[in-house]
């Protein structure tokens, strides 16, 4: 404990979540370690999360947990404004390596979460439940940032486009009527509450027409059929998802490297493929809809789900006043990020207002404190306490790092 009380800065070691629609390969070769053979690598958690909380590599080689020592020293990690506020670290940064679709979710709000987590203790439903909606009290608005062609779904289409979709696609014409009179609610209401042999007999002709298309490489993946075709392959014979619906009537979007999108409560969306940088508010707080076999709560799903058509805003990146930084705001007070680009040489200096983490994805860079200096290596992040100057030096071209912190909360 006397190494902790002495310093401020730490190499951070995170935890991989071995999800079945991860990668095999993309986040263990990047953190520095031998991929084993059949196992998904689908998320690599930095953070305080008591699911999978980081640990902080000591200068004697030992390790401690990052989320026991906040619910220790609070102030002297997050600072006193953040301590008083959340009493934790408000964030939790991920990288994600999608390789099948994740289901279509929707987040809670902080309200909703604190009601929803309250009714299902009160119900008796244990936190790790599969029946389980609400894992905490906090809400889960999320941004997410491509480190090269992601694909996602995001948020009902405008109404006109989703009126083009319904009339351009010949199986669902028998929900234009629906969405005419009901709009976005009714419609979603009349797909999620579906009888399965009904759901079969819409999407079996559609399966037909697509599939072959699909399976003889005829597809895109800016067409929803692409998409809808894919969950179909892994769909039981005898009967299909009813997400791949919603394949339809989402925005689909390709996020290019670089660009970022923000995922606000109430927003349905789903990842469908690609590598991305993730920073959330630190919450697992996940209810489904569809394109899982897990659990999928209609009643619990329309209460939170936006019934609104949008129009995506993909967030290119915003200068900083530090020439090396761009930042990708968010309206959530709980997490900002922001890119750092150095090349040998180049000196980015900065004073941590709450603990923040730094995230190096290509090149080296030196961190120097008052108290340490370390070597930042590719795959590797470090964690700096509140109140702290830091600089980082460019050591080889290119360097690329995503800093994750808490923007101050009197701004």
């Amino acid at each position: 404990m006397a190494i902790i009380m002495e310093e401020y800065t730490f190499k951070l070691v995170g935890k991989i979540q071995n999800y079945a629609w991860g990668g095999h390969t993309f986040i263990p070769q990047l953190i520095g370690q031998r991929p084993e053979p059949g196992m998904t690598y689908a998320e690599y958690w930095m953070g305080a999360h008591e699911k999978a909380p980081s640990d902080l590599l000591l200068s004697d080689g030992t390790f401690t947990s990052l989320s026991g020592l906040i619910e220790k020293e609070p102030e002297r990690l997050l600072g006193a404004e953040v301590a008083r506020k959340y009493g934790r670290l408000p964030f939790l940064f991920k990288i994600l390596d999608v390789r099948e679709m994740l289901s279509i979710q929707v987040h809670p709000t902080k309200d909703q979460a604190e009601r929803g987590f309250a009714r299902e203790n009160a119900l008796g439903i244990p936190l790790n439940a599969a029946a389980r909606n609400y894992k905490d009290t906090n809400h889960k608005p999320e941004l997410q940032l491509a480190l090269g062609d992601f694909w996602l779904l995001h948020g009902f289409q405008p109404a006109d486009q989703l009126h083009t979709v319904l009339n351009r696609v010949p199986e669902f014409s028998s929900f234009l009527p629906v969405f005419t009179s009901g709009g976005y609610r009714e419609l979603y209401k009349y797909i999620m509450e579906m009888p399965l042999p009904q759901v079969n007999a819409i999407l079996g002709p559609l399966a037909e027409r697509i599939l072959k298309r699909y399976d003889g490489g005829a597809l895109e993946k800016h067409s929803p059929d692409f998409w809808a075709a894919r969950a179909m392959r892994n769909s039981p014979v005898t009967e299909y998802d009813r997400g791949i619906f919603s394949i339809y009537f989402f925005n689909l979007i390709r996020l290019k490297q670089g660009q970022a999108i923000f995922q606000d409560a109430g927003v349905p969306h789903a990842a469908l493929m690609g590598q991305a940088i993730e920073i959330m508010a630190n919450s697992d707080n996940v209810i489904r809809g569809g394109l899982t076999p897990k659990h999928v709560d209609v009643a619990q799903l329309l209460t939170l789900i936006s019934f609104k058509g949008i129009q995506p805003e993909i967030l290119e990146g915003q200068p900083d006043i530090n020439p090396y930084e761009v930042s990708y705001p968010s309206p959530c007070p709980d997490f900002h990020l922001s890119r750092i680009l150095l090349d040998k040489g180049d000196i980015y200096e900065n004073l941590t207002y709450s603990s923040e983490i730094e995230l190096n994805l290509s090149g080296e860079a030196r961190l120097d404190t008052a108290s340490k200096e370390m070597l930042i290596k590719k795959g590797e992040s470090a964690i700096i306490f509140g109140g702290k100057k830091y600089r980082l030096r460019g050591i080889a071209e290119k360097t690329l790092l995503f800093r994750a912190f808490v923007p101050h909360l009197s701004l």
